[in-house]
């Protein structure tokens, strides 16, 4: 299972590079316009998201429009001793500094630590997706644990290009309420 993941992460992180930058970008785009047309977004308070990186769905523009709109923003922190993560709330890119691998998490200093439920809505990471909702994210089980705690909504912004229904899952494997693509919103089993 461990090699057919890894197998599956470096064939998605390869098409996921091979889109072209216009491509990247107008999906990025047409994605978020549909995360904030959902009623979801509009009646959540608290937006939980992480902050992306190379080929991942840009979401600078989400947090700004976030903010914009008065919700409170909050952005994972990992403890890899543990492989636990836990959310602390973000007012300006700022409270941010580069981890492992370029990763931006807050700063705990200038940050403030938000309970599981606390958050409305989480956005949820992910490199493969099925139609029922399972991922594989990048392989730190990180979100998988936080799932176990976290009872709000889940959704998942992905390109159809990670769209594929034949994902392996496994015992703690937690489904997202909701896939967001360029031109639609899935309502997955979970959510039904």
């Amino acid at each position: 299972m461990k090699e057919l993941k890894k197998k599956m992460r470096m064939d998605i992180q390869k098409k996921l590079s091979n889109l072209s930058d216009g491509t990247r970008d107008q999906e990025s785009v047409q994605i978020r316009e549909q995360l904030f047309q959902t009623d979801d977004w509009k009646k959540s308070d608290t937006i939980g998201v992480t902050v992306s990186r190379g080929n991942e769905i840009n979401t600078y523009p989400i947090i700004e429009k976030a903010w914009e709109e008065g919700k409170t923003v909050v952005v994972p922190k990992c403890h890899a001793k543990d492989f636990s993560m836990d959310f602390r709330k973000i007012d300006s890119f700022e409270q941010l500094e580069v981890v492992y691998f370029g990763l931006k998490e807050p700063v705990v200093e200038k940050t403030e630590l938000i309970t599981p439920d606390e958050i409305d809505l989480l956005i949820v990471p992910g490199l493969l997706f099925d139609e029922e909702g399972f991922r594989i994210g990048f392989g730190g089980g990180f979100y998988d644990r936080y799932l176990e705690r976290y009872t709000g909504t889940t959704v998942s912004l992905l390109h159809p290009v990670q769209l594929n229904n034949d994902i392996p899952r496994e015992s703690f494997d937690k489904p997202v309420d909701y896939l967001i693509l360029p031109k639609k919103v899935h309502a997955t089993e979970a959510r039904i």
